[in-house]
């Protein structure tokens, strides 16, 4: 069985996927409700002195608590720089997949530049094309915002690390991360 499990916030937005597996262990260590279930089951040994127990794979959950995500800050990540910039481009300002989109050292690491949160930010390839080896001025493009390092992230459908299609029942709840994302 290869089935994925979407993990909702307490608010109902979601967090992550995680595989089965993880699901069934915290469901028993009670950190999550089960919202939604596949048809499938599992089933455990069972002996004289415990019985045989079978659930169905949890499909959609909800945490119970809180995750507290910004114990040691953002992670430098392409994702989480894309996510910081709202997956536009910051020269042309275009909203793109993440498959259209590159990230972008304003000061090049030609001219000394580092791969930081201050010093990189969303591009669309053909603007970082156009950009090339340059500083936005050296290129006559602007920035529609400086580069900054988050204290925190805006929580995005999490279509990224999805190991494969959403199951149907998971669809309910991604479109209405994305209608609220769209609106916010």
């Amino acid at each position: 069985m290869s089935h994925s499990t979407l993990v909702l916030t307490p608010w109902m937005s979601p967090h992550r996927f995680v595989p089965w597996q993880d699901a069934v262990l915290d469901y028993f260590q009670g950190k999550i409700d089960v919202l939604e279930e596949y048809d499938e089951t599992i089933s455990s040994a069972g002996s004289e002195t415990n019985p045989k127990i079978t659930i169905a794979l949890p499909c959609v959950v909800r945490l119970r608590r809180a995750v507290n995500r910004n114990k040691q800050g953002v992670k430098f990540s392409r994702i989480n720089v894309f996510t910081r910039d709202g997956f536009r481009c910051q020269y042309c300002g275009r909203q793109l997949d993440m498959k259209q989109l590159n990230y972008d050292h304003v000061i090049p690491r030609v001219q000394g530049g580092f791969t930081v949160w201050d010093n990189i930010v969303t591009s669309c390839y053909p603007c970082n094309s156009r950009k090339d080896r340059r500083t936005p001025e050296q290129a006559g493009m602007k920035l529609l915002r400086k580069p900054f390092k988050p204290t925190s992230l805006p929580m995005t459908a999490p279509i990224f690390n999805m190991p494969h299609k959403p199951h149907e029942k998971m669809l309910p709840y991604l479109e209405a991360a994305t209608y609220y994302a769209s609106v916010g």
